[in-house]
């Protein structure tokens, strides 16, 4: 069986996992203001926050940002939908904005049309690790005077133009899930330069509280990291460079691999982009697989190989009142998304590679 993914613990994981536990500080701790530093280090940020998971991290962001009933916040059509579902938690619109059907994330082309007066936020989502095109979004978000947050959930340490994912906003969000390129199980972190946006994220985070326990200033949440978690982020962020070089060992592969395969696209990386794929994924031409994206997945798992279809297109999701996106959709039913991790080896993804070909009708 060759798994979708699996977590990469080459360091002290286990041993800073166990000095976590044995300190009794299981909840907070001094492994989450030292992840916080490392983390804040290495993307070099003023702050950086930690949250129970990458979903938190964002609903911090759009809290410190004011973000509210009535507003509009412009999020992709196709990608995970976390940045569109925390707009609808806060009481804002999502408005969802078509894709390049290339790179499979929104561009300043997608975006303006999208922008209106009530327009408070604009959130690129940096899709299975590629970036954003983002100096034109930063440019277009300047001239209509709108906050940028990127979701950078799937992008940990891609880099645009030598700038790290989630460092060019306003905010950037990050997340450590289990099959993220960094993990702590379950956990988020975001980053930033300004001051009150810290302020006010480590508020909310904290029920509403500062020092004067049980006083709530806001309505909070518990959006906390745990000490334990936070113990093995610590010892993931001391072997990042490890795991993406493997990673980027297993996306060299599947794109050598799939380079002019007929019926079988890969996800475009610009050369402004220096991606560590959280996912190596592809499309499936419907005329080279008729059987269609569901049952190559089904075929693939019969031959012991799991994967994972794409994301579902906002405007085929009724909550998010999206209008018909055509390459949204396109892409949400052709997107196949491949085992990519390090400990993946050079013959289990050219097993992959060659059970994918030998499907196409």
């Amino acid at each position: 069986m060759i798994p979708y993914a699996q977590p990469s613990f080459f360091g002290a994981e286990e041993a800073y996992l166990v000095e976590a536990f044995r300190s009794t500080w299981i909840s907070g701790g001094a492994f989450v203001d030292r992840f916080e530093e490392d983390f804040r280090r290495y993307c070099g940020t003023r702050y950086a926050v930690t949250a129970s998971n990458g979903t938190t991290a964002l609903h911090m962001a759009y809290l410190a940002l004011g973000i509210k009933h009535g507003d509009e916040v412009i999020v992709p059509g196709f990608g995970f939908l976390a940045a569109a579902n925390i707009a609808l938690h806060v009481g804002a619109r999502a408005v969802c904005a078509e894709v390049d059907p290339d790179t499979w994330c929104m561009t300043a082309r997608e975006i303006e049309p999208c922008i209106s007066p009530r327009t408070r936020l604009i959130v690129p989502v940096h899709t299975y690790g590629n970036v954003c095109d983002m100096d034109p979004i930063l440019s277009l978000a300047r001239h209509y005077r709108i906050a940028v947050v990127e979701d950078a959930a799937e992008a940990f340490p891609s880099r645009y133009r030598g700038r790290l994912a989630g460092t060019m906003g306003a905010l950037g969000t990050y997340s450590f899930q289990a099959t993220k390129t960094i993990t702590t199980g379950e956990g988020g972190m975001v980053v930033t330069e300004d001051s009150r946006l810290h302020d006010t994220m480590s508020l909310y985070r904290n029920h509403g509280m500062r020092t004067r326990r049980y006083w709530h200033e806001v309505a909070g949440h518990n959006f906390r990291m745990t000490n334990l978690q936070a113990a093995i982020g610590c010892a993931q962020l001391e072997h990042v460079e490890r795991i993406v070089s493997e990673r980027k060992r297993v996306q060299a592969l599947y794109a050598d691999r799939f380079l002019n395969a007929d019926g079988i696209t890969p996800q475009r990386v610009s050369p402004d982009v220096d991606a560590t794929l959280w996912s190596c994924a592809v499309t499936l031409d419907p005329l080279a697989f008729p059987q269609g994206r569901d049952a190559v997945i089904s075929q693939l798992a019969e031959a012991g190989i799991e994967t994972r279809p794409g994301f579902y297109a906002a405007s085929l999701i009724g909550i998010y009142e999206a209008p018909p996106q055509p390459i949204c959709a396109a892409i949400s039913r052709q997107v196949i998304s491949l085992p990519t991790y390090p400990s993946l080896s050079d013959d289990h993804v050219a097993l992959v590679c060659d059970r994918i070909t030998s499907l196409r009708k």
